[in-house]
């Protein structure tokens, strides 16, 4: 009888396994872009550039900082602003260096140039590759007055295949806001 019964048992099993089974491979979440709308953002301080629409503007701890929050991709451009006082070079190689303190765990980094001589705005955006703590950096000046840096941040686990499709998203933002920003 238990002989009758484990045949029984192992024929509808066997019966039952038909189909071929493959396991389905990982999959990132979809993620929705909104299309690009911007409106200026006249700060309280000696700046002013677009914004995107679907970002909030937060004040920031100090005088002149921002953060820009992007609330439906989880991630936050951090803005720092500093008066310059003949201390360029110094301001500059610090601003390099928090940009290259990504690079142990980065595939690498590509320096972009940017100067607008009409507005007198020149700077670097740092692009920022792998999985490091901030994807995308910057610094804009005018070499003499104004100095603003800006630094992107995801507020979750760095994971440079899931993060790159917003991170190519919000690096729009950033050369729009380079190229819009003025002085005051």
């Amino acid at each position: 009888m238990k002989f009758k019964f484990s045949f029984i048992v192992f024929m509808t099993l066997l019966a039952s396994c038909t189909e071929n089974y493959s396991p389905k491979p990982l999959g990132h979440h979809r993620i929705d872009f909104s299309e690009k709308e911007y409106q200026l953002f006249d700060s309280k301080c000696s700046y002013q550039f677009l914004r995107p629409k679907n970002a909030v503007v937060i004040e920031g701890n100090q005088q002149c900082w921002y953060l820009i929050n992007y609330p439906t991709h989880n991630a936050s451009l951090y803005l720092t602003y500093k008066k310059l006082n003949s201390d360029l070079a110094n301001i500059i190689e610090e601003s390099h260096k928090l940009a290259y303190d990504h690079a142990i765990r980065s595939d690498g980094i590509i320096e972009k140039v940017y100067a607008n001589e009409a507005q007198k705005v020149f700077g670097v955006l740092y692009d920022i590759h792998g999985n490091s703590a901030s994807n995308l950096q910057f610094f804009l000046t005018d070499s003499t007055n104004h100095f603003l840096r800006g630094a992107l941040y995801f507020n979750e686990t760095p994971n440079a295949d899931s993060l790159l499709p917003v991170k190519e998203y919000i690096k729009e933002d950033f050369i729009t806001l380079m190229e819009s920003l003025t002085w005051s």
